[in-house]
């Protein structure tokens, strides 16, 4: 596990203050205020019921009113608040849009940053590799399936179990793909390989990969050494040369607005005149929304969520859309199997990695398996082709 790549994924840690106890007398404005949003989610503060929240230190409410979801994040974080299962209170908290309601007075210079800069330049592009993806391939191996699929798993008719989900996804985009043996795959965010291992040991196909995370490229080398499959540490920006068939699987939410379109020109310039591209993403409901600061500072430097717009937008007279496929329910029940991994993995990591990084963790996976649970955000793939496959293209069915 590095320990200098654990820091910079908890870089606030040294800004944390001391959990000071709960006042007595009447509640503040803010408490009152904080309360009767909750009680349109039917959330109690204080409560007994699973989603019910407890405040264990002064100033939540003033946090959250002033900083939305990176002052809830940050404060529980800290210990300053606890819920029994915060799946339910975030899927609770988005099915009645309490987030829209608050406004944070202290979160304006991010929402410009987020609407003006272009936050994924090549040079930032790999911060989001340093900070998430090379904290330690052995986090990721207690957390993940045995291929490290770090992308949500498709939980289709016989799929029981974590591993079969993800093996059921990996054929599932083969299968959209029409890969044949002999085909060149390019996998533009390939991860740790999972799915080139899968094409090329089922499917009998040649795989290069980009990353932007050393772990993971070097996990992969090991992994699939003697295949025909090539880890590139490598921008995709980089990318020139031609491949029968595109997959990106999990990375375009890395990409921002201000690269969509170039981004989907890469794509189109790789790809062969009779490919096909599968784009497989999560993707938000609305085009005008800003990133959630919580996941900015903690999880993913720089992301951004596309909206179907946008994606349509940066393929417009590039791609013809073949086919586009919603599974984000698939996704909450991808993520709560993440956490009950990290959970029961977590005493091996408690001692290197400790509480404020745990906490950090359990609050990532449950508010997201939360968001997809309250349909707030999904999951797509879509299938694109350059000018259409000729009498049409037909989705593979679920085996």
């Amino acid at each position: 596990m590095s320990t200098t790549n654990m820091e910079r994924s908890t870089e606030a840690s040294n800004e944390t203050q001391p959990v000071r106890p709960m006042p007595r007398g009447a509640p503040s404005a803010a408490y009152r205020l904080v309360e009767e949003m909750l009680s349109q989610a039917d959330i109690e503060i204080g409560g007994e019921r699973p989603w019910d929240i407890r405040l264990l230190a002064q100033g939540v409410p003033e946090r959250v009113l002033a900083q939305g979801n990176l002052g809830l994040g940050e404060a529980y974080m800290e210990g300053q608040w606890e819920c029994d299962e915060l799946d339910q209170f975030f899927a609770r908290v988005m099915r009645a849009h309490i987030d829209e309601k608050i406004h944070p007075s202290r979160l304006v210079l991010h929402a410009l940053r987020a609407r003006l800069l272009n936050r994924q330049t090549a040079r930032r592009a790999w911060k989001v590799g340093q900070v998430h993806y090379d904290i330690g391939n052995e986090f990721y191996e207690a957390m993940l399936d045995s291929r490290m699929t770090y992308t949500c798993g498709y939980w289709a008719a016989g799929a029981h179990t974590l591993e079969a989900a993800q093996e059921e996804k990996l054929d599932l985009i083969c299968r959209k793909l029409q890969l044949r043996p002999g085909m060149r795959l390019l996998d533009i965010g390939c991860g740790w390989g999972s799915l080139m291992g899968f094409a090329a040991e089922y499917y009998d196909v040649e795989c290069v990969g980009v990353t932007i995370s050393q772990e993971q490229a070097d996990w992969g080398r090991q992994r699939y050494a003697g295949m025909p499959i090539e880890f590139r540490l490598q921008d995709y920006r980089t990318l020139n040369e031609r491949f029968d068939r595109i997959a990106s699987v999990g990375m375009f939410e890395h990409v921002g607005a201000k690269n969509y379109r170039t981004y989907m020109e890469v794509a189109h310039r790789c790809l062969d005149e009779d490919g096909l591209f599968v784009l497989h993403t999560i993707g938000k409901n609305q085009r005008h929304s800003t990133p959630d600061p919580w996941i900015d500072r903690y999880i993913f430097p720089n992301g951004e969520l596309p909206s179907i717009g946008h994606i349509g937008d940066a393929a417009g007279g590039l791609f013809v859309v073949e086919d586009l496929h919603n599974f984000g329910a698939d996704y909450d029940r991808t993520l709560m199997a993440w956490h009950a991994n990290v959970e029961a993995a977590w005493p091996q990591f408690a001692e290197q990695m400790g509480e404020r990084f745990h906490r950090m963790w359990r609050y990532y996976l449950l508010s997201c398996a939360g968001a997809f649970r309250a349909r707030d955000i999904q999951l797509w793939q879509w299938v694109l082709s350059k000018g259409g496959i000729p009498g049409g293209y037909r989705r593979p069915a679920v085996r």
